[in-house]
């Protein structure tokens, strides 16, 4: 007998929209000319890069900072962080008064750590991988007593992150498809979760990257597992999901429709897509969805949205990129 699958509702989600409404941005939507003329049908840009902190991931941190009793906050928040929620967690955390600590690996783009630390958050690097750098996290709070806010696999998370397919639907009435970048799941868990409750007909399809995509290696697996993580363009998608997954490994393989994996190229060329057509900086994580459809892996019958999820890249690296260097980022790792 299969477990049941967790659930965030919709109630909860519309909650934590009330909770983060003054304190994220309403991102917009943009319709792209030249990907609708390629599909033959319209295609939307959520450009959610364009939030705060540069990422979705604000929304969910925001929410979860929101739900601390003020004893925890008086203890401070730890998080591991590929980048984007670390970026996110220091903003929502010195907006609440909160001393906030952010554990990463080594594979960590220097851009992305001097976000977090312009943030007003103390960094700490440890190890080559997510997973090595949460062993820090799990210590800083058994001895320190602060309170762990995941990058993903927590309800307010992920409540947080689903306020971005509620914004999705009130902006674009008419949607068959939605791509949405896929990493630990959270965003894609969140999102899911807020459109399937209320248009159960529109697909949603997970994009990943071919190199270390561990939520589509544990769903090919049936359950969560360990799985190396690779440099790739798309950084902020890399890390496992973890072994004792509460949340997003049921949802995601409840509510997905697809998983679609690109490659370091694809990645690349949707880059230099969104910059020189579209006008949009964006980092190859918010990128793999267009990449998807760029390279004709994802076709749709009607209209599709994109999530473009972070442009927090290395403004040398996208220089680059958008120049045409091949640019090969597993060369590139000390």
């Amino acid at each position: 007998m299969n477990a049941p699958v967790p659930e965030i509702s919709i109630a909860t989600i519309e909650q934590a929209r009330k909770t983060i409404a003054n304190k994220v941005l309403q991102t917009p939507v943009q319709l792209s000319a030249s990907l609708s003329d390629q599909l033959g049908v319209p295609v939307h840009l959520k450009l959610e890069h364009t939030q705060i902190t540069g990422s979705f991931k604000l929304r969910g941190a925001t929410n979860a900072v929101a739900a601390l009793s003020n004893a925890e906050k008086q203890r401070g928040v730890v998080g591991v962080s590929t980048g984007n929620h670390g970026r996110g967690l220091a903003y929502a955390a010195r907006a609440a008064g909160v001393r906030c600590i952010i554990c990463m690996s080594r594979l960590v783009p220097q851009a992305k750590i001097d976000g977090i630390k312009a943030q007003g958050a103390e960094v700490r690097i440890v190890g080559n991988s997510q997973d090595e750098a949460q062993l820090e996290v799990d210590r800083l709070v058994s001895e320190d007593g602060r309170t762990m806010i995941p990058p993903f696999d927590h309800r307010h998370v992920i409540a947080g992150q689903g306020t971005l397919g509620l914004e999705l639907l009130d902006q674009v009435q008419e949607l068959e498809t939605i791509l949405v970048p896929v990493s630990g799941g959270g965003l894609f868990s969140g999102v899911a979760a807020a459109v399937k409750a209320l248009k159960p007909e529109v697909r949603i399809i997970g994009i990943s990257m071919e190199r270390g995509a561990a939520m589509h290696a544990c769903l090919k697996a049936g359950k969560p597992v360990l799985v190396e993580e690779l440099a790739t363009l798309a950084d902020s998608l890399g890390g496992g999901i973890g072994l004792d997954n509460q949340y997003t490994f049921a949802m995601t393989r409840a509510l997905v429709d697809d998983l679609i994996l690109v490659s370091e190229a694809e990645i690349a060329a949707a880059i230099r897509h969104l910059y020189w057509q579209e006008r949009q900086i964006v980092e190859g994580s918010g990128s793999v969805g267009v990449a998807a459809l760029l390279s004709g892996k994802v076709t749709a019958d009607g209209p599709v949205a994109v999530v473009l999820s972070g442009g927090n890249i290395d403004m040398n690296q996208h220089h680059r990129i958008i120049s045409g260097e091949d640019v090969d980022v597993t060369q590139e790792v000390a």
